[in-house]
């Protein structure tokens, strides 16, 4: 029998504190504590003094600032693409939310000294990858696992990845597509493609300025992507929206329609679908008949478009299926390992940090 030496203060520092999942989107960052659940889905978004860089907001009210706030505060997305274009601003904002699970009304008070697991994209390099623990160690965790996102969405859209079968995940963030073939409980093959939601939003932005000559902004945009977005013909759904005419410099409200902006995101579809067959083509044959078979499953926010199931299944004569609760697939998947930690292990890209 082998005996695993555990560091008493790490003993105690585990049961004073929650363990927790974290998915650090782009768009958007999930908070998973063992136990519970998920307890925090929130903006990825701070909001601090230009000057001081005092935190001033974080999440929501954060989000409502960016691109209305005054000249002496900042509202920023501390993530690009998946990965940490603010280090002081995603540390504050790790800070925040690991404190924030760590309040409880209860007498024993909690030390917030989590174990944490962190969904990143596949694709980010070694310097990125230790961005991210970095951030989170120094946001006070014991502990700092990452995990491949795709990796992540799959065991929390509950596929048998420890299985010899084929698994073909497709999750579409706000900053980057994952797209991998799981099986035996690793990526056989994968692309991390940083071609995603917030590229849907710049489409949409365009193609108003383009057809319309009018300025929208960033929030705007995404409304209506989530609103009327879809990519195959659907009843006409429309949003009015207002900005800046860039003729006059005046503000001008247009309406615009769900086909036009089936029309504006048709390339960045077509793009992410080109990559989804590019993948299938690189798939050994024994994977690809289990593909065939159990078909394509789409995550993240991205596959919540009207119709992109449809289109992606017309393009690879496969059936496509969406995820239950597609947006919390990373998140569950990192809460999943949280309670399996032979799977952790076993899956994880970086070692626990201290």
């Amino acid at each position: 029998m082998k005996f695993r030496f555990v560091n008493p203060i790490d003993r105690f520092l585990g049961l004073f504190s929650h363990d927790v999942g974290i998915d650090l989107g782009t768009a958007n960052t999930l908070v998973y504590v063992r136990g519970k659940g998920i307890v925090i889905r929130e903006p990825s978004a701070v909001a601090r003094h230009k000057k001081t860089k005092e935190i001033l907001a974080i999440g929501s009210s954060a989000k409502k600032m960016l691109g209305r706030a005054p000249a002496t505060i900042e509202a920023i997305r501390p993530l690009k693409d998946g990965v940490i274009a603010d280090f002081d601003a995603t540390s504050a904002m790790l800070t925040h939310y690991i404190k924030k699970v760590h309040e409880s009304g209860s007498s024993i008070p909690k030390i917030p000294r989590p174990r944490v697991v962190i969904g990143i994209p596949s694709g980010v390099t070694e310097v990125e990858r230790r961005a991210v623990a970095d951030a989170a160690v120094s946001a006070g965790a014991r502990e700092a696992h990452l995990i491949e996102e795709p990796m992540a969405a799959a065991i929390g859209a509950k596929l048998p990845i420890e299985g010899p079968e084929g698994n073909f995940i497709v999750d579409i963030g706000g900053g980057t597509s994952e797209i991998a073939v799981i099986s035996l409980g690793g990526i056989v093959l994968g692309r991390s493609v940083r071609i995603a939601g917030d590229e849907m939003d710049e489409a949409i932005i365009s193609y108003v300025r383009l057809k319309y000559s009018l300025l929208l902004g960033q929030p705007t945009a995404e409304n209506v992507k989530i609103g009327i977005g879809s990519v195959v013909p659907a009843k006409d759904k429309f949003a009015v929206v207002r900005g800046r005419d860039l003729e006059t410099g005046l503000p001008k409200s247009i309406k615009l329609t769900s086909a036009e902006i089936q029309e504006a995101l048709s390339p960045i579809i077509q793009e992410i679908i080109a990559n989804i067959v590019d993948t299938l083509e690189e798939t050994p044959p024994e994977l690809t008949s289990d593909i065939m078979e159990r078909g394509i499953i789409l995550a993240g926010g991205g596959s919540l478009i009207n119709g992109i199931d449809k289109i992606i299944s017309e393009a690879t004569k496969m059936p496509v299926w969406i995820a239950e609760d597609p947006l919390t697939c990373v998140v569950r998947g990192c809460g999943a390992v949280l309670e399996d930690p032979a799977l952790l292990k076993k899956i994880r890209i970086t070692k626990g940090l201290k």
